[in-house]
């Protein structure tokens, strides 16, 4: 889910002049950004019991 999410900011984000995606180093620091945030938001904590 994270991985999705990174990939979809930095695909949306890209410049799409002349039907080529061009992804700049600060796209791609926001993409891992937002990925680390899902992973973070997400993951499975140890403290929660298990149904």
């Amino acid at each position: 889910m994270s991985i999705l999410a990174g990939l979809a900011v930095i695909y949306l984000g890209s410049g799409q002049e002349d039907g080529s995606h061009q992804v700049t180093n600060a796209l791609l620091v926001i993409g891992g950004l937002a990925g680390l945030i899902v992973w973070n938001l997400t993951r499975p904590t140890t403290n929660k019991p298990v149904s």
